[in-house]
């Protein structure tokens, strides 16, 4: 790996608006030549990126093109294609095929959380990954999560044979009550994990802030675009050996690298400029729950109300635009432990120990149609 910048390929551009598979193989071509270019030459896809056709483009866009020990790729195993061990390598040597690769540089288990693990634990997966590294098809092996730092202890405990983590951080994330970010970082690092980061930039939402955060970023560096404020946050982290952007368009691929090249970490007045326009982001939030949870421990249903309201108030932050966002899927791991918001009883007990005085029955409803339908 060069740098701390990684392509990620999820976001590719296209020539239709309307099918990201019909992907823009120009374009891209000259965005891998600058990315290269420029001393970077980390890249990530999967599966169904791109509807199942950025796999493909790798061909397109990268192996037919340059020469292998010229750069890395990176791609994933996701439960939900595998139903029987045959399947595995199924999907592995076709991923190789359509990607015109003998070997993959990384390879990882895509979205590990409290449903997907069962999968991959029927399914001996784990062991399946060891194999691969032993013969020589993948050279690394990891994982990506989308879940909580109790299940990432447990992983990580049970198979001290992976090498990184892929996790969700950024600035916005970092203390959130529902995504938990931060703890996540805490855990890869407790166990000596290095850490690639997916959602520096939280799928463009901390590429366009309100009017009041992005002054105060633009009064300090007028020529520092407001996404790179969001990828040197968590390029800073002493634990992360890897950030990775989904760029879609050559002048987003300029001015990642513009910066990257020569990495500087934030310094103190950069790190207070970011903790205040969190508080700008969260000052408007659409549940202003403060998480103390006096709420949580007396439900009848067993419902995490505060950490339901934080995931909530994350997706009502996110730019319409991005299309898939993870909230609903760390909603749906919770349902595993937790009663369903839908499944508030509205005995009012809640409400009654509210410090907020919060209307958490009605906002319950809320949740429960935004994650629910």
């Amino acid at each position: 790996m060069n740098g701390k910048l990684g392509f990620g390929l999820m976001r590719l551009p296209s020539t239709d608006p309307k099918d990201p598979g019909k992907i823009d193989i120009k374009q891209c071509c000259d965005m891998v030549d600058m990315f290269l270019d420029r001393g970077f030459n980390y890249f990530d896809t999967a599966w169904m990126y791109c509807n199942f056709k950025s796999e493909d483009a790798v061909k397109d866009i990268l192996t037919s093109r340059h020469a292998r020990d010229g750069y890395t790729i990176t791609t994933k195993l996701h439960s939900g294609f595998i139903n029987t061990k045959e399947d595995r390598d199924k999907i592995f040597d076709t991923q190789r095929q359509k990607m015109g690769t003998d070997y993959l540089d990384y390879y990882w288990l895509h979205d590990v959380n409290t449903h997907s693990i069962e999968v991959y634990n029927k399914l001996d997966c784990w062991s399946w990954l060891q194999d691969k590294k032993k013969a020589g098809d993948v050279k690394h092996i990891g994982f990506s999560f989308h879940d909580g730092p109790e299940l990432l202890d447990k992983v990580l405990t049970d198979h001290p044979e992976i090498e990184y983590v892929q996790l969700q951080i950024n600035y916005l994330d970092w203390n959130s009550s529902g995504v938990r970010s931060r703890e996540c970082y805490e855990i890869a690092t407790k166990h000596g994990k290095p850490v690639i980061v997916m959602e520096p930039v939280k799928g463009g939402t901390l590429a366009a802030l309100p009017e009041e955060a992005e002054k105060l970023m633009k009064d300090y560096n007028p020529d520092a675009s407001i996404p790179s404020w969001a990828i040197r946050y968590v390029a800073s982290l002493e634990n992360v050996c890897m950030v990775l952007s989904g760029m879609s368009n050559i002048e987003q691929v300029d001015n990642n690298t513009s910066y990257m090249k020569d990495f500087k970490p934030l310094n103190n007045e950069e790190r207070a400029i970011i903790n205040e326009a969190v508080a700008i982001l969260n000052k408007n939030i659409a549940i202003p729950c403060t998480g103390c949870a006096y709420c949580a421990p007396g439900c009848p249903m067993n419902i995490n109300i505060p950490r339901y309201f934080s995931l909530y108030n994350a997706e009502m932050q996110e730019v319409e635009s991005k299309g898939w966002t993870p909230q609903g899927e760390y909603y749906d791991n919770l349902t595993k432990e937790f009663g369903k918001a839908s499944e508030c009883i509205g005995c009012g007990q809640c409400e009654g120990i509210c410090p907020q005085h919060l209307p958490i029955i009605e906002n319950l409803k809320k949740v429960a149609e935004t994650f629910e339908a």
